[in-house]
């Protein structure tokens, strides 16, 4: 005799979980869209490492205005200068993990400093998902107007047949000045001699009275002195000439080596492991802003340039830069241990 009961309460019991399963697949992009609409349920902070003023400090702060009023919340810039950006990092490494705090950092902190430092306060694959670069800019070659250097090939014909003598400077050691003229000496197989500056107003000025034979530079820190007529761009490190400048040519056509570039970006970065919904509402809100009309004009008197690029190439990008850094500041024996 067959027990109607017990098949008429299995039956019952599976068309539950089947219904209950139904709902939860339904209500799974629900919820996820739920937390990506709650996200930010309190004022985010925005981390940098970067002194007020400056190209950089003016970014992030338009994001964060771009980003307040995407959000309806506050977004605070806070400037954490020093100490080779280890004093931001670790406000970040203390802050708040669930995304409302995030950080800029720039290609030193992400791609130079794993060679320059034998043991780093950080760890870029533990501590950070570096979401997208904010901007890019590219270095002048800058001489003082009167130099007698015309084009690069000038530079490296002097370097070569007077080595160690000819001189460049920048700021400190292992930052983009410094390391993109590494790279240079590299290229051309030439060596010559780095002066340190304790100041960028400094450093251009000596490069303007002929104390120094030349120094990278972008258009931000070195344009002041080139629009006065106290410094001349002799070459752009860039795949192309830039579009401020179109009469200043490519280091290869300069009479350089071909395909050299010196970048400097700044990207921005969140805790590890946030979940997929926020890092790719953050993502994608600030890829907003930055493409509206005045952020891209005030990149114009930056000397910035957009940098869009998926996640996946901007991954590979920085591992390419951290192998290209470190071949180089092996070579040149580099440390800041």
């Amino acid at each position: 005799m067959k027990n109607t009961n017990t098949n008429t309460t299995t039956r019952r019991a599976i068309g539950v979980a089947a219904a209950l399963a139904l709902a939860t697949a339904a209500l799974a992009p629900a919820t996820a869209s739920a937390q990506q609409a709650a996200f930010p349920t309190k004022p985010v902070r925005i981390i940098t490492p970067f002194p007020v003023g400056g190209g950089p400090d003016g970014v992030a702060r338009l994001v964060a205005d771009k980003l307040s009023r995407a959000w309806g919340q506050p977004v605070v810039v806070e400037n954490r200068p020093g100490g080779n950006g280890f004093i931001a990092i670790d406000a970040f490494k203390r802050g708040a993990k669930d995304g409302h705090d995030i950080i800029v950092l720039d290609n030193v902190h992400l791609a130079a400093y794993p060679a320059l430092f034998k043991k780093l306060p950080y760890d870029s694959a533990k501590d950070f998902d570096t979401l997208l670069p904010l901007f890019k800019t590219y270095f002048f070659f800058t001489v003082a107007t009167n130099s007698k250097y015309k084009t690069v090939g000038d530079l490296i014909a002097d370097a070569k047949a007077n080595p160690g003598k000819l001189d460049y400077g920048s700021w400190s050691v292992g930052n983009p000045v410094h390391l993109g003229s590494e790279l240079f000496e590299s290229a051309t197989g030439t060596q010559m001699e780095h002066i340190i500056y304790k100041e960028t107003t400094q450093l251009y000025t000596s490069v303007a009275t002929g104390e120094l034979a030349f120094a990278l530079g972008s258009s931000a820190t070195a344009g002041p002195l080139q629009r006065a007529n106290k410094l001349r761009f002799l070459a752009v490190a860039a795949p192309q000439r830039n579009a401020g400048f179109p009469d200043v040519p490519t280091v290869a056509e300069s009479g350089g080596p071909k395909g050299f570039e010196v970048i400097g970006w700044n990207a921005i970065a969140v805790p590890k492991g946030l979940p997929a919904s926020v890092t790719e509402k953050i993502k994608r809100d600030i890829e907003k802003g930055l493409a509206e009309p005045d952020v891209l004009e005030k990149f114009k008197s930056f000397g910035y340039e957009p940098f869009p690029t998926t996640r996946p190439q901007f991954d590979q990008f920085v591992a390419s830069e951290t192998q290209r850094f470190g071949d180089v500041i092996k070579k040149a024996n580099v440390s800041l241990d």
